[in-house]
């Protein structure tokens, strides 16, 4: 049975999700949760700041290392509405989060299509969280695009 948790943080991601469908940018949220708490939260901004790299887990990392004063975030849960590509799986590892909980697969960019495991080895994995919430948001933003 999912933890109803997983889905409490999910639910605000989406919510982060949500700003950067409003903004025009592609529709993926974080947040990042420490002893229960939401330490960070971020979206994509790669339009607002012309960044390829911009991507909510980036920016998220960054926020969640500031708020501990750490680079590491091996006792925090980072939850996002897709799964990670190979540059934010790679920033992942360097932070040796804990777990990352992510909701829609990404068949074209996402960081399983490699053969290797990208994330830290003690970094656990728990995918398909409010699965259908976040593919239906990425899928109302695309439909608009063509």
């Amino acid at each position: 049975m999912l933890d109803t948790s997983h889905e409490k943080y999910m639910r605000e991601a989406l919510k982060e999700a949500q700003k950067a469908f409003d903004a025009d940018e592609v529709p993926v949220g974080t947040v990042v949760v420490c002893n229960n708490t939401i330490i960070a939260r971020a979206h994509n901004l790669t339009e607002r700041l012309n960044d390829v790299t911009a991507h909510a887990e980036m920016q998220a990392i960054t926020a969640a290392a500031n708020h501990l004063g750490g680079k590491y975030l091996n006792e925090c849960t980072l939850y996002v509405t897709l799964e990670p590509c190979v540059m934010c799986a790679g920033a992942l590892f360097w932070s040796q989060v804990k777990t990352v909980v992510y909701g829609a697969a990404d068949e074209k960019r996402g960081y399983k299509k490699t053969e290797t495991n990208l994330l830290h080895p003690k970094t656990t994995v728990i995918s398909g969280v409010l699965q259908h919430d976040c593919a239906e948001l990425l899928k109302e933003f695309f439909r608009k695009k063509r």
